[in-house]
């Protein structure tokens, strides 16, 4: 816990940076674009981040993979501030900051980020519905479904958006039911 406090910590300023640079240069959609895909090549390339997180690797080697690797493949902008996160030896907190830069940027252009936790599949037109659903509910310009399996809720999902949570679960109402069983038992 105490290393996501100093992550979120350390992240925010950066990616608050990061938007600001990106609103005064009137780039929010590239270098959005390029955050995403540096997140999807950080997650498909577990060596790259490990090289990346090391703090054995010094920064100048650092600087050299990402001018040779990621640079060629984002934008100038981006490609800085990643020299900048390597000289000042938070290349390892990228995550947490591209995180934060879509939080915002989502924020910013009212799109809601909502975590669904499901027992099984949810097909696309099911998707659609709760995207409905949720927009009314929230008022978001845009909604970005995060879909999770996990069979242990035997079925129904669980929907996290911001610090609300709607259990729709059945292993939710059997919990419930067992805690209104074992109050009702102590009369």
């Amino acid at each position: 816990m105490a290393k996501n406090l100093l992550a979120s910590k350390i992240a925010d300023p950066y990616a608050e940076a990061l938007l600001d640079l990106a609103k005064s240069q009137s780039s929010i959609h590239a270098i959005t674009s390029d955050i995403n895909n540096l997140r999807e090549l950080l997650n498909s390339t577990p060596a790259l981040t490990d090289y990346l997180n090391n703090p054995i690797v010094r920064n100048e080697t650092k600087r050299e993979i990402i001018k040779k690797t990621i640079s060629p493949q984002i934008s100038e902008q981006t490609s800085n501030f990643l020299l900048i996160l390597a000289d000042r030896n938070r290349i390892n907190y990228l995550e947490p900051i591209a995180d934060r830069y879509l939080e915002l940027v989502y924020q910013l252009a009212n799109i809601k980020i909502v975590e669904i936790t499901s027992a099984s599949e949810i097909s696309e037109d099911q998707q659609q519905l709760l995207i409905d659903k949720l927009q009314k509910m929230t008022n978001a310009k845009e909604i970005k479904l995060v879909v999770t399996l996990d069979s242990s809720l035997i079925g129904g999902f669980l929907v996290k958006t911001n610090s609300q949570v709607i259990d729709l679960t059945v292993k939710g109402q059997i919990i419930e039911l067992a805690k209104h069983l074992d109050s009702s038992l102590d009369i």
